[in-house]
């Protein structure tokens, strides 16, 4: 059975993600992926905070581009990690259909 790793996401609008993703068997280290995982949603947040007319399209365009990139960067035969990155992708994608969402309530009560 593959291991998974337990994810919950909250969004600056209050929308928060419960998600269980697959991970790849030769996962090194969930925690890490985790962390990372973290980081990149930080780092994007901060990002976009700088200037909120930034579209969803442009986040989600630099995002796969950085990924290309990210992919491109290990040394290996090109179609082998593109192949790894287009699995991993949707395998991340496909986890996002089963997740909980739900808005958490702000204010009092």
């Amino acid at each position: 059975m593959a291991t998974r790793l337990p994810y919950t996401a909250t969004t600056a609008t209050g929308e928060r993600f419960d998600i269980t993703f697959p991970l790849h068997p030769q996962t090194a280290s969930p925690m890490r992926v985790s962390q990372l995982v973290t980081a990149v949603l930080e780092a994007v947040d901060r990002d976009v905070m700088l200037d909120p007319t930034t579209s969803n399209g442009d986040v989600l365009q630099a995002m796969a581009m950085a990924l290309a990139i990210r992919a491109s960067m290990i040394e290996v035969a090109k179609p082998i990690t593109d192949r790894l990155a287009t699995e991993l992708v949707k395998t991340a994608l496909s986890a996002m259909n089963d997740a909980d969402r739900r808005h958490i309530q702000v204010g009092h009560a």
